[in-house]
């Protein structure tokens, strides 16, 4: 089988000063992903840039838009053609076809629209077609965006359970935040005994994109933990896929955990839950004890928020409303709320449906 790569793509990367689309870029990047399909890999780009893209096309009239968010949409439906004719051309360039692909939060909200766009995304990958995916910012809003787009290759990695992310801005790698003589000092290997999150980003990483570098750790460390090796590296350099396959640059996120497809789904949908129960601590730890497969079970639930139906995404709390997970559940709100505190009972969650934060 082909291993698969999932490459996003940043806005800074592809865009100039001006805020328009650097071609120079854009066909470097190109040659590079040409490059690794030839090689036999399956290659799924999730690329930013239309909305700047159409900056540079929209006309004057743009100017009577007031609402931010139709001025958006405009700049995003105008700009997503001349930056899909622009990887056309290109990709066309090397004997390749691509597709578009529009995504928004609601695709990963229910297992049905999920396994629709995996069937999707699967289709074009086995008949060898590339495909581009973006965010569809003409019809999402603030409830149904995505953090970034790192987001979005995030959740499409564990959707085709890709080998590898590359997460391209225009950084070499995190930024440790300490100095060797004049030097920035860049983490190449991401280690959770040895790092953390708010530490590294307080001590000076930039910020990048909608969600900045905070994002990006959070998006990598989730994305390993569910199977697929993750690197951050800088999109501007003209071999960057070349070093990043021989080791030799960005920050690397190595594998620390594996998957089912359900609970790659599960971990998508996280924070699209209609519903909570909150467990008590013995519950707590049972399903934190690594050398246990547990389950969500009804004795151990002592409070039910929320209204949903069988087969909905739920979220598990634990006494003082940390958030431990996330599972499909077996019973409806009120037959929850009804069989609490009993034994004797199938799980609520199964473990096979339950997604676990950490």
């Amino acid at each position: 089988m082909n291993k698969r790569i999932v490459v996003k793509i940043g806005s800074q990367v592809l865009c100039g000063p001006d805020g328009a689309l650097n071609r120079e870029t854009l066909s470097n990047l190109v040659n590079q992903l040409a490059g690794l399909y030839a090689g036999g890999w399956q290659v799924l780009l999730v690329s930013s840039g239309a909305v700047a893209a159409g900056k540079g096309l929209v006309p004057d009239g743009l100017r009577r838009i007031t609402d931010p968010v139709a001025r958006k949409q405009v700049l995003a439906a105008t700009g997503q053609v001349h930056l899909m004719e622009s990887y056309r051309q290109l990709f066309a360039e090397h004997a390749l076809t691509v597709a578009q692909v529009l995504a928004t939060k609601s695709d990963f909200q229910t297992r049905r629209h999920y396994l629709n766009m995996r069937g999707c995304i699967e289709g074009l990958l086995t008949a060898g077609i590339m495909p581009v995916v973006n965010e569809n910012d003409v019809v999402s809003v603030t409830e149904l965006m995505f953090t970034d787009n790192d987001e979005l290759a995030g959740l499409l990695a564990g959707m085709v359970d890709a080998d590898l992310l590359c997460l391209l801005s225009t950084v070499p790698g995190v930024y440790d935040g300490k100095r060797d003589g004049a030097e920035k000092r860049y983490i190449e290997r991401w280690d959770d005994d040895l790092y953390q999150i708010e530490e590294v980003v307080s001590r000076g990483t930039s910020t990048l994109g909608r969600g900045g570098m905070n994002s990006k750790l959070a998006i990598a460390r989730k994305v390993a933990r569910l199977g697929t090796e993750v690197v951050i590296a800088d999109g501007t350099d003209t071999q960057i896929m070349h070093k990043i396959l021989a080791g030799r640059a960005g920050t690397r996120f190595p594998v620390i955990g594996d998957a089912s497809p359900a609970k790659r789904w599960l971990a998508s949908a996280d924070d699209h839950a209609t519903g909570s129960v909150t467990v008590n601590e013995g519950a707590e730890n049972a399903l934190l004890d690594k050398n246990r497969l547990a389950s969500v079970l009804l004795v151990g639930v002592e409070a039910v928020d929320g209204h949903f139906d069988r087969g909905d995404v739920i979220q598990i709390l634990n006494p003082n409303g940390r958030v431990l997970g996330c599972g499909q559940t077996r019973y409806d709100h009120a037959e929850t709320a009804r069989l609490m505190g009993q034994r004797g009972h199938k799980p609520l969650v199964h473990y096979d449906y339950l997604y676990l934060v950490g």
